[in-house]
């Protein structure tokens, strides 16, 4: 049996870990914890709940309430305020640009990071009528199915993700767009229709990876959760959200990106475009992996130089 884990000499009875009240970040936290629970047997986990702002205004859109940063922001000064001492987010989520005193420490290793249809009569993106009205509070989302078919109407959704489900019969929607890592996670797979091949909806940086953020003073927590990074996620995710940043932020705009290591070598596709999806501006970068951050700057400076910066420029203009 392992000897009891210790933090400064004194053996730590609980640990509190913060993350969303949702059902499925509850999912998430536990799966987190789990893993914890197995490597040091002795700890005493607690999951706390925390109701972000997105989470309590969920019939405003994203854009109104200050983009993805509104469902970390309570989780983040619950973490400065020591009333917890891990933070477990959907990656997705998180802000580029993190609070000085806080880091990143692990990045566990990646679910399905394609979106995935959910509609009624089990119809596929293809077979979708004329007119279909398909639920997404993601303006990513949006874009990208208004470009795949235009003829559909995009009906702007949130909630958690049994809510957004049951939205399909309760506002008359043939299908509504989720990421596939929730509902796997969620064991929900069977009600997927479809799930969308990255290279008709390119899903957003850090799409179905979890990440555990903890203060950086607290040397014995940091080291505790290092077990849970797993390095190619770490590495794909670092450069997708290196892509992010270089784009700049503010709104919740239509950017998508992904990264995928293959051997030595690091591709990564990104897009922005258009609310209504008339445009759509993409590239791919490819290189060393320990180049990652550089590729996903690089990567953001050619589509901003191929017209991506007038798309934003409008996007920020209409939107913030």
């Amino acid at each position: 049996m392992e000897k009891p884990i210790k933090f400064g000499g004194i053996r730590i009875e609980t640990i509190r870990i913060g993350t969303r009240g949702s059902e499925l970040a509850l999912v998430q936290a536990r799966c987190i914890a789990e893993k914890i629970k197995g490597k040091y047997r002795d700890i005493s986990l607690e999951i706390v709940p925390i109701k972000t702002r997105g989470d309590r205004m969920q019939n405003i859109s994203l854009v109104k309430i200050g983009g993805k940063g509104v469902f970390v922001k309570e989780i983040e000064e619950a973490l400065l305020q020591k009333e917890i001492r891990i933070a477990v987010h959907s990656m997705k989520d998180v802000p580029v640009e993190l609070p000085d005193e806080l880091a990143i420490t692990a990045v566990p290793e990646r679910e399905d990071p394609r979106d995935v249809l959910i509609s009624k009569y089990n119809m596929k993106m293809e077979e979708l009528p004329k007119g279909a009205r398909i639920g997404t509070g993601s303006l990513r989302r949006r874009m990208q199915l208004l470009n795949f078919l235009p003829d559909i109407e995009v009906v702007p959704i949130r909630g958690n993700l049994g809510t957004r489900i049951k939205k399909i019969e309760t506002e008359g929607l043939e299908g509504i767009i989720a990421a596939a890592a929730g509902m796997k996670r969620m064991g929900w797979a069977t009600k997927v229709s479809q799930y969308i091949p990255v290279e008709t909806m390119l899903p957003s940086a850090g799409q179905g990876v979890l990440c555990i953020e903890v203060r950086k003073d607290d040397d014995e927590i940091r080291e505790m959760v290092s077990f849970l990074n797993h390095g190619e996620t770490f590495t794909e995710v670092s450069a997708e959200r290196a892509f992010l940043r270089t784009l700049g932020g503010g709104c919740q705009v239509p950017i998508a990106c992904i990264g995928r290591k293959r051997g030595d070598i690091l591709i990564l596709k990104g897009l922005v475009g258009s609310i209504d999806g008339k445009i759509v501006i993409e590239d791919e970068v490819r290189g060393a992996i320990e180049d990652g951050e550089e590729l996903g700057n690089s990567l953001a400076e050619t589509i901003l130089s191929r017209g991506g910066r007038a798309v934003l420029d409008s996007v920020y203009g209409e939107l913030c």
